[in-house]
């Protein structure tokens, strides 16, 4: 059988049509992020592919072709499975609760014998399409305020929790961010907000207290005065710290810097990458590297705000949200402006659940801008 018999040509011009709706600059530069990744993986490692260079290319090569085949799938299917993702997703976090595999001290992942899953990857999708989908059959009065926000806050607070209790501060941070994002964007009154942020900054002493592990209290306390114990608690924002400095303007120059090859820095090729993308690049890279961030944040918010449908914007700025919170805490941590919750940089760091989870959201964001015209008439279910 021809390939004419198994595609009408009608359907072969609808995905021609649809693959040119991608958004290509956006795609160059989570490209050059992904690439730059690379880089500094290759540097770090003493200038060779291997462990993570290498790796990183290759998963990052999958994951982009599974952004752009994402990007086909038209927006009422994406609307269709919201619920049922999340569902999934909260179903897997229960379930790590029960018979997840303990590293580290934590208890975060699944063991189903091909391949080690993290649930919590799949809620961060999950909460901002079931929150997406939840308003967009909503009033905008009632998104302001209503007795109806029990249920959003609800969606981000069971999986916050699960989280939180494996524990991961840092993807429960993430989660509870990322849904108040949406709740944000879909609405919520400003007044509520300010009532929330008060509340939560009145709750922090207590949680720090009384609800946080030891090892969570420690990196607080850590964060609040990190040169009390230099060479024990204090010692990755330290390291940190002297990378960040000694890069100056320029840096030291590719695979130079003394802190990351003398294996000073911790968690070089993860958590702490972007120390070492300064010490070799200085502030010049540094800067570089976050204009490509703001640039792909600035043109994933503007596909978000074109969508015909409620559910596309959301969507499209939640994921956004948690793409740009990725950035924000840690480089903040990084730098010693928060506390040390073990948040990657996006695909700058070595790791593929989070590239995953990354890119997948990005094919809801190219999926919004390739049916950008889809409309979705309501909420529960009504289609056209």
């Amino acid at each position: 059988m021809t390939a004419g018999g198994l595609t009408r040509p009608g359907e072969r011009n609808r995905l021609v049509v649809k693959f040119s709706e991608i958004d290509w600059t956006l795609a160059l530069l989570i490209c050059l992020i992904a690439g730059m990744g690379s880089i500094m993986l290759y540097s770090i490692a003493g200038l060779s592919w291997a462990p993570w260079a290498a790796n990183h290319l290759v998963r990052f090569g999958l994951c982009f072709a599974l952004m752009v085949v994402l990007a086909m799938v038209d927006l009422r299917v994406w609307f269709v499975s919201a619920y049922p993702v999340y569902a999934i997703g909260l179903v897997l976090l229960l379930a790590v609760e029960v018979v997840g595999d303990v590293s580290l001290g934590a208890q975060r992942w699944l063991n189903l014998g091909f391949v080690r899953l993290q649930p919590s990857e799949i809620m961060k999708i999950g909460l901002v399409l079931a929150l997406a989908r939840f308003y967009h059959g909503l009033p905008a009065d009632e998104a302001r305020f209503s007795w109806r926000l029990f249920v959003p806050v609800a969606l981000i607070g069971v999986p916050t929790l699960l989280v939180a209790h494996q524990p991961d501060l840092g993807t429960a941070v993430l989660l509870a961010a990322t849904g108040l994002s949406v709740m944000m964007l879909a609405g919520l009154s400003l007044r509520v907000v300010g009532a929330l942020a008060l509340s939560a900054l009145a709750a922090i002493p207590p949680v720090v207290m009384f609800v946080l592990h030891d090892y969570q209290r420690n990196r607080i306390l850590t964060f609040l005065n990190p040169e009390a114990d230099p060479s024990g608690s204090g010692y990755h924002i330290m390291q940190s710290k002297i990378a960040l400095g000694s890069g100056g303007l320029l840096g030291k120059g590719f695979g130079l810097g003394s802190q990351s090859q003398l294996d000073f820095l911790p968690e070089k090729h993860t958590d702490f990458i972007f120390a070492t993308l300064a010490e070799e690049f200085g502030f010049v890279g540094c800067v570089s590297v976050l204009a490509l961030y703001l640039a792909t944040i600035t043109i994933a918010l503007r596909i978000a705000s074109v969508s015909h449908s409620h559910f596309g914007r959301l969507g499209s700025a939640g994921v956004t949200a948690t793409f740009a919170l990725y950035v924000l805490i840690n480089g903040a941590m990084v730098m010693g402006l928060a506390p040390v919750v073990g948040v990657p940089m996006p695909m700058l760091s070595f790791g593929g659940t989070v590239m995953l989870t990354v890119m997948i959201g990005f094919g809801l964001v190219q999926a919004v801008r390739v049916h950008r015209y889809s409309e979705i008439t309501s909420g529960r279910g009504t289609l056209v």
